[in-house]
């Protein structure tokens, strides 16, 4: 693949500055045009100097100097300031393009791909790709520019002694290419190994509570250091090259200034070339010095960029499982959503699956009524209920929310109607009020306080020195398990939503508390399609239609009172929990 293939996903961004480059690029000419004429004024006057010059030409050379080095500097601050002002702007995009795409990313894409990898592609990656369009850019325009300037100078001097001066460049240019792809392939294996790197330590972080229960720190951590020596090692074989790369190239820029050397003070005592002349040629051949180890290190960074290029494109490129593209061509039949819910014939397999998780689901909920599920673990709960905010997708027809497809609905449209409490909690490292108005950041405040009451948490928030304040803490680990579940289930009630679902959201909070929390929905439940899973009866039983799953597919469906008279899963449920309560009183 070549160089430009590489780049090209960059393209719609450097657009977008187009103009800018152009400025930048002024401001780069202008400054080497001006530095290629210092050695020129060296030539003149130790020229004139063998000709008798006096003390006011003396001043006036030394006053030309400084002011082409000042000249110089100030094009080269402008140059600098907007070329590498326009890598942090294209910085800002491609980082905002990459957090958009994640956004909208189906939560089947984060289990494919690792945290830490993604972590990585946002930061190292994308500091490298800066790196190829602010410095890399900026400093191949210098070496290009001072480099023909140079040249051209040289061949007015000399024609002859330029050639031998330049014989070593095409060795150069090989040296060059064979260096550069190997630094890209390295790179390519650093990144790969820094991705897993940043993996481990996000793991590590996020379970740290679980290391720790299984006393593993030792072993975690010399997991780490067996990773991070092989990081170590790849990169010092980065460092060993590029440490071969700039030594071989200065060798050869020296082996050029010893020819320059012998052959041009040959030239300079046959009189074919003045002293001055002779060295303007030897201050051009140093000035170049800095062009030519530039040259290895914008090769490092192009490298390192067009591999980075590659990995951040990914997952620029990578389309949401599920979208609005499933949206018929005249759009919504309507703005409203009631929440009636009918699954037909639903059948429903995970991609990395070969047997059905659901099997030929037939339901149809109600506007406004309750519904509960129960079932044995892993018996497809779960996956139900997340066909319905399109957190999993099936086939058009198989699952209908007021009579149509869901497929016929925006997705921001139909969430927007959904209040979703999760098997797992996941709290913000925010304040607790952020988090409950999570889905209605303009929620007013009484309105927070209200969720907060019926989800009888409120108290207890009132209790902690910052109240509502508080900070969470990451993943919400500053509180416990039951108070991280009523703060999820005060944040889907702000929103009002025409449905609420509410996954096993009271398996971390005792029977009290359970019953509290209910008899607080109850009134929060009037008018809305609400749906509980849940492992205990008494969370459910006062449900309308009340459904067991097993294996995937529905064995009973009833009121809990028909439930029980059937004498099947649920009643041997009942029966257990109640013995369980009963036990428990005794002991």
């Amino acid at each position: 693949m070549t160089l430009i293939e590489n780049l090209r996903p960059l393209f719609p961004y450097m657009r977008r500055y187009r103009r800018g480059f152009v400025v930048g690029g002024f401001f780069a000419v202008c400054s080497n045009a001006i530095w290629v004429m210092f050695p020129e004024v060296i030539r003149r006057a130790v020229d004139d100097m063998t000709q008798h010059l006096s003390y006011r030409g003396i001043l006036l050379y030394a006053g030309l100097l400084v002011a082409v080095a000042l000249s110089k500097g100030i094009f080269l601050f402008l140059t600098r300031w907007v070329l590498i002002g326009i890598s942090r702007d294209i910085e800002y995009d491609i980082r905002n393009d990459l957090f958009q795409v994640l956004e909208r990313q189906s939560p089947s894409y984060f289990q494919e791909n690792r945290t830490g990898d993604i972590m990585a592609r946002a930061t190292n990656d994308l500091n490298a790709v800066r790196m190829l369009l602010g410095p890399a850019i900026m400093y191949s325009a210098n070496t290009l520019l001072f480099t023909v300037g140079a040249l051209v100078f040289m061949v007015r001097i000399s024609p002859w002694l330029t050639l031998l001066a330049f014989v070593p460049l095409p060795a150069a240019s090989i040296l060059v290419q064979y260096f550069g792809r190997r630094i890209h392939e390295r790179f390519e294996r650093i990144q790969a190994m820094y991705s897993d790197i940043s993996a481990q330590v996000q793991e590590n972080v996020a379970g740290a509570r679980l290391v720790r229960a299984f006393a593993q720190e030792d072993a975690e951590i010399r997991a780490f250091e067996h990773a991070n020596t092989e990081y170590i090692r790849r990169a010092l074989l980065l460092v060993r090259l590029m440490g071969m790369l700039w030594p071989t190239l200065e060798f050869m820029l020296g082996l050029s200034l010893v020819v320059v050397l012998l052959v041009g003070g040959h030239e300079v005592i046959s009189h074919r070339i003045s002293v001055g002349a002779f060295v303007a040629f030897t201050t051009y051949m140093a000035m170049l010095t800095w062009p030519v180890i530039a040259l290895g290190w914008v090769v490092n960074l192009v490298q390192r960029g067009t591999a980075s290029v590659t990995r951040i494109h990914e997952i620029l490129i990578a389309e949401p499982s599920i979208s609005d593209a499933t949206l018929p061509a005249t759009g919504p039949a309507t703005t409203e959503i009631f929440g009636d819910i009918e699954f037909r014939n639903l059948s429903f397999t995970y991609d990395n699956g070969t047997a059905p998780v659901l099997r030929n689901i037939n339901l149809r909920i109600p506007a406004g009524s309750s519904f509960a599920i129960v079932g044995p673990t892993g018996s497809g709960k779960t996956t139900l209920v997340r066909l319905i905010p399109r957190l999993l997708e099936v086939e058009r027809g198989m699952l209908l929310l007021d009579g149509r497809s869901v497929m016929d609905y925006p997705l921001a449209m139909e969430r927007r109607a959904i209040g979703f409490v999760p098997q797992e909690t996941f709290l913000f490292s925010q304040s607790i009020r952020e988090n409950i108005a999570f889905g209605a950041p303009d929620a007013p405040e009484e309105e927070i306080l209200k969720a907060a009451g019926t989800a009888h948490i409120r108290d207890e928030i009132l209790e902690f020195p910052k109240g509502f304040d508080t900070l969470v803490g990451e993943r919400g680990i500053t509180l416990s398990g039951g108070q991280k579940q009523r703060t999820a289930i005060a944040r889907a009630l702000v929103r009002d939503p025409r449905i609420l679902i509410l996954d096993d959201a009271l398996s971390s909070v005792d029977t009290y508390t359970e019953e509290r929390i209910l008899n607080g929905l109850a009134e929060a439940m009037r008018g809305r399609t609400t749906i509980f899973i849940s492992h205990r009866v008494s969370t459910v039983r006062h449900a309308d239609q009340i459904a067991v799953l097993v294996n995937g597919s529905i064995v009973e469906l009833g009121t809990h009172d028909e439930l029980i008279a059937r004498n099947g899963y649920y009643t041997e449920l009942h029966e257990k929990q109640m013995l369980e309560e009963e036990l428990a009183v005794v002991g």
